[in-house]
């Protein structure tokens, strides 16, 4: 039984359109967080997308984000599903300094803020209703703010998770919370706390670790992609607010990243890892997400997810369930290929960036060239495409399926589609900048405890 398994696989490598001794390396380990936009991963692996690519692969858990991105930079992992911010941050020296690019975005949406029952059950008499007495979505932080300042006013500092300094966890809670007129505070090169000049006090926590931390009291709320959001309903502990498609409409998530080195060392490889990932992205979003139960057993799991099936078929199969009970239809939290969602898109690497310099974590203004220049140094949709490219001249993709004539820029997402009514235009970052309310503009830098300039 060995030898036939060792026998198909061989054939399965031999047979693959890029031949097995056309790949720089084909035994490859990457690294994961265990949320369910790992998907991707776990379905080329389990369908034998890799396989079919002769590809070698050995998925890993990893405990944190700073693990992992370490893992990729030094080498213990050939890349990782990852924080959009992460390839962005080191490449441009924040934090760990290393060039990490992406070939692959690997979803969008999956996001919620979460809420503990008590902060809840203060914010519900700010909350409108509908008729059927159910809450009016999306949900304001403006409901929040009261709340906030009844803890400040008895002394407690308010307390919220996110999972990473340049996570989009991060800055969507952070885009929501001054959406609804409360600072979540600023970083500077002397302090990287974030928290200068806030209103919420924000810091990280690992995903799999926000429900117990929000029971145990430690945080009154958090921003943290799925499961971890469902599962607080399950146990009773709290109640998701809203969801990142309400805070904004098929936002960009995780990306795969590797190192520019492994990119240029191994070309042939890369673009075989992405069009294996393409291949399962396409699989989780085909026939109205016909195989996402399956790909919810897949996750729950142990050496993937290993969440109940139930918690995150909760999310994955089209609805988002707010307060018990309240289960709504929100077929699009989760888009793993509709929508362009695989391809990486410069526009999204800019939108980053502007939250990055928003928020102190870029201290000084740059030109609208700079943007476009980080976003190109990382973003690789030319990788992307000779991928794409393959797959169709393999029968496997549809071609009206890629962006092929894109320059890399999606259209301005409309105001319509944020929950402040801000339109973003990716080639336009500092007027972009200077349309938000709250957050640094122009020259402004933060200089102690102020912003000046």
């Amino acid at each position: 039984m060995k030898n036939l398994l060792l026998a198909l696989t061989a054939t399965t490598a031999l047979s693959s359109p890029l031949l097995a001794q056309d790949l720089e390396k084909d035994e490859l380990t990457f690294g994961f967080i265990k949320l369910t936009d790992m998907a991707p991963l776990a379905v080329a692996y389990e369908q034998g997308y890799f396989l079919d690519e002769g590809l070698f692969v050995t998925l890993e858990a990893q405990a944190n984000w700073k693990v992992l991105l370490d893992g990729v930079i030094g080498g213990q992992l050939d890349g990782a599903h990852m924080l959009a911010g992460q390839p962005l941050a080191a490449t441009i020296g924040y934090g760990t300094e290393a060039h990490i690019i992406t070939p692959f975005s690997m979803d969008l949406n999956g996001n919620g803020i979460t809420v503990s029952n008590a902060v809840w059950e203060e914010m519900k008499p700010n909350i409108p209703t509908n008729a059927d007495g159910l809450p009016q979505h999306p949900i304001s932080a403006s409901a929040l703010a009261p709340v906030v300042e009844k803890y400040r006013s008895e002394g407690k500092p308010f307390n919220m998770g996110m999972v990473f300094p340049v996570s989009t966890h991060n800055y969507e809670l952070r885009y929501w919370l001054a959406a609804g007129g409360l600072e979540p505070g600023y970083y500077s090169p002397e302090n990287v706390t974030g928290q200068i000049g806030a209103d919420v006090l924000l810091s990280v926590t690992p995903p799999p670790q926000m429900p117990a931390t929000l029971e145990a009291g430690t945080i009154y709320g958090y921003c943290v992609g799925e499961p971890w959001n469902q599962a607080a309903v399950f146990k009773g502990i709290g109640v998701p607010v809203i969801t990142d498609y309400e805070l904004w409409k098929n936002n960009p998530e995780k990306v795969f990243g590797i190192t520019a080195e492994f990119a240029e060392q191994y070309p042939n490889t890369t673009r075989a890892v992405v069009k294996a990932l393409i291949r399962a992205a396409m699989w989780l979003d085909e026939n109205d997400n016909a195989n996402r139960m399956e790909a919810v057993q897949m996750l729950s799991q142990p050496e993937y997810v290993g969440a109940d099936a139930e918690v995150i078929a909760n999310s994955m199969t089209g609805t988002f369930e707010y307060e018990k009970g309240d289960k709504r239809e929100v077929p699009d939290f989760n888009v793993f290929f509709r929508y362009n969602a695989t391809y990486p898109f410069y526009s999204d690497a800019v939108w980053y960036l502007t939250q990055m310099r928003r928020w102190g974590q870029i201290p000084e203004a740059k030109p609208d060239a700079w943007y476009d220049e980080i976003a190109k140094s990382v973003y690789k949709p030319e990788i992307y495409l000779e991928a794409a490219r393959a797959l169709v001249d393999e029968g496997l993709a549809d071609e009206a399926d890629f962006p092929w004539d894109s320059d890399g820029y999606k259209d301005a997402t409309p105001a319509a589609d944020v929950i402040d009514g801000i339109p973003y235009d990716g080639k336009q970052p500092n007027a972009y900048l200077e349309s938000l309310p709250i957050g640094l503009k122009g020259e402004q830098k933060v200089i102690g405890n102020e912003i000046q300039g």
